[in-house]
């Protein structure tokens, strides 16, 4: 009788821990999916940060001098993504003049974009500098584009271009 009434209390401690952890689980569970959620109702990538003193990016060359995006540029900047890397989302480009774009890429490869983001505008945060891009470079973006290989083909020189390396990005979607 005592083995009895010993094995049934441990049974109801097993089944009493079971039930809680079964309810500590799916409260980890729902958290991850609320931050997830969270994540995805503000629309922001790497590091947050204050939109404030935002400059249109189509303004960034007519603001500072070429000289001044020699070195790197600490700015925020909004503008309108124009392609996104079609592998992963691990760049993107942006309308900054009538007939300039900027290679922006993500601090540390540490975030993504959507890639489905063309013609949405953004707002992001980090540094703008101007950097000679070498021709293997350019091939390989081209490529991630979903370029057609006689456009890869025709890429021959190397190509000053203006870079933002953002630490953080929000996205203002329009559709949803």
């Amino acid at each position: 009788m005592k083995n009895y009434l010993f094995l049934s209390l441990l049974f109801s401690i097993g089944l009493l821990l079971t039930n809680c952890g079964g309810d500590a689980a799916k409260a980890v569970t729902d958290t991850a999916e609320d931050t997830v959620a969270e994540a995805d109702a503000t629309n922001a990538f790497g590091a947050e940060f204050a939109a404030t003193e935002v400059l249109p990016a189509n303004e960034l060359l007519t603001s500072y001098g070429e000289a001044d995006l020699t070195d790197t540029l600490q700015t925020t900047l909004r503008g309108t993504v124009n392609e996104v890397c079609q592998a992963k989302g691990c760049w993107m480009t942006i309308a900054a003049g009538e007939d300039t774009e900027m290679m922006v890429k993500f601090k540390d490869y540490g975030f993504f974009m959507p890639k489905d983001i063309s013609g949405e505008e953004v707002i992001m945060h980090g540094m703008a500098y101007y950097q000679i891009t070498p021709v293997d470079e350019l091939r390989h973006y081209a490529e991630d584009a979903g370029k057609s290989a006689e456009e890869i083909a025709a890429i021959t020189e190397p190509k000053k271009e203006l870079h933002f390396l953002a630490d953080g990005v929000q996205l203002l979607r329009s559709k949803m």
